[in-house]
């Protein structure tokens, strides 16, 4: 072989290998900032998670930690942290996590490397709305998006549930014999019906119908059901400011939150709640599918009869985004490691767990009435294995959160 072809084989092997460099290089880099270390011996990913959902993303991160997944060679470890979405997002608008924008991590103070080493690699809201209202705050502090919504990154649904009436059926055959039908306008005139439970055609020994809604202060959930009361008021799957703030709207909206029982002290947890107080906490109400499914075998028991479940025109759907933070407080191979996880939650045999927590799935390899899951079990009851219904309530926006939220501090909390 001439010297001249050897040098042509030695350029060929040097682009080669710069070219491979530099791939390698620009798939890891996603954080231009912070430098991710020559060997970590372990990357941590620290994810907020839903209440909702945190049951099952916590088995799942206990069964991924036991099977020593890596990343490039480095151990990965999954660390979940419980939070309401309300809670989270409060805790985004404040800073409370700590970021450092642009600063180096050699300028950093002691302080600041303390937080940043319980920075969340990722976050699990209830629904897209959230991360859409902590993206819009930080892109005004930080002037970039640290929660994308295309590409390898953005945030992206890891499973699905709904909101449904959930009503003791002895309760659910008298106001469907006396309405014909269950909405909120049937639960108000049931809240307000001067005569209680006698008046409706009931049991007197029912008493007054009482309304189960969780805590909006507490749980997300309360704010989607005065969302969902709105919707329906309005008959339409979006409202406004203007609409919250009507007067004869508030006092429709006031007139059924009075019929809750200790919503001013209530859980968080609130169909947990139902299954171990039974009808003590309430008739029925709306809430989660998810969280009504783990409770109802505990509901039957317990009291001796089960729930009827009834879909609304207007449905709230949570979709539980996988949201991975963007900014340079979390290295690159953090960010993939936490990207890994994400493909562990929708890949098929966890999906499957998640049918069994009674969560709808977004992978589509995968039935919620495959064998003997809460779907299939309790569909006598009224549970859709496919909910045909397209009005899906629009979440709200900063100002109509903020102002339902102080409207039911003002009217509700503690009366």
């Amino acid at each position: 072989m001439n010297r001249t072809r050897l040098i042509f084989f030695a350029i060929i092997i040097v682009a080669l290998v710069v070219v491979g460099g530099s791939f390698l290089w620009q798939r890891g880099d996603t954080s231009a900032t912070l430098s991710d270390g020559d060997h970590p011996k372990q990357l941590e990913v620290r994810v907020l998670t839903s209440l909702a959902v945190e049951p099952w993303v916590e088995d799942a991160a206990q069964k991924f930690n036991k099977e020593n997944h890596k990343l490039n060679g480095v151990p990965v470890h999954v660390q979940i942290i419980a939070m309401d979405g309300l809670t989270a997002l409060g805790k985004w608008d404040r800073d409370e996590f700590g970021t450092i924008g642009d600063k180096p991590r050699d300028q950093l103070t002691a302080e600041e490397k303390a937080r940043l080493a319980q920075f969340p690699t990722a976050w699990i809201p209830d629904s897209r709305y959230l991360v859409e209202l902590a993206n819009a705050t930080y892109k005004t502090r930080l002037g970039r998006d640290v929660f994308l919504t295309d590409g390898e990154y953005r945030a992206r649904p890891i499973a699905l549930s709904l909101f449904v009436w959930g009503i003791y059926e002895s309760r659910a055959k008298v106001l469907l014999t006396h309405y014909s039908k269950l909405n909120w306008q049937v639960i108000h005139d049931a809240a307000t019906a001067k005569g209680g439970w006698p008046e409706l055609g009931g049991d007197p020994a029912w008493g007054y119908f009482k309304l189960v809604v969780p805590n909006p202060l507490r749980n997300v959930g309360g704010l989607a059901a005065m969302v969902a009361a709105a919707g329906e008021y309005y008959q339409r799957p979006s409202i406004s400011v203007a609409d919250v703030t009507k007067p004869d709207f508030q006092k429709w909206l006031a007139e059924i939150m009075y019929s809750v029982t200790n919503l001013g002290g209530g859980s968080s947890y609130t169909a947990e709640d139902f299954a171990l107080f039974g009808y003590s906490v309430g008739d029925g109400g709306q809430l989660l599918e998810s969280d009504l499914l783990q409770n109802m075998e505990g509901i039957k028991n317990r009291w001796g009869e089960p729930l009827r479940f009834m879909y609304p025109p207007y449905v709230t759907w949570f979709d539980f985004p996988f949201t991975i933070w963007m900014g340079s407080e979390t290295t690159a191979q953090e960010k993939n490691a936490a990207l890994l996880f994400e493909h562990y939650l929708i890949s098929e045999p966890v999906q499957k767990l998640a049918v069994q927590r009674g969560l709808r799935p977004v992978n589509p390899s995968v039935s919620v009435t495959d064998g003997d899951t809460l779907f299939s079990r309790w569909q006598a009851q009224g549970v859709l294995p496919i909910v045909k219904r397209a009005d899906a309530m629009r979440f709200p926006d900063r100002d109509i959160l903020q102002a339902l939220l102080r409207w039911f501090q003002l009217n509700v909390e503690g009366r």
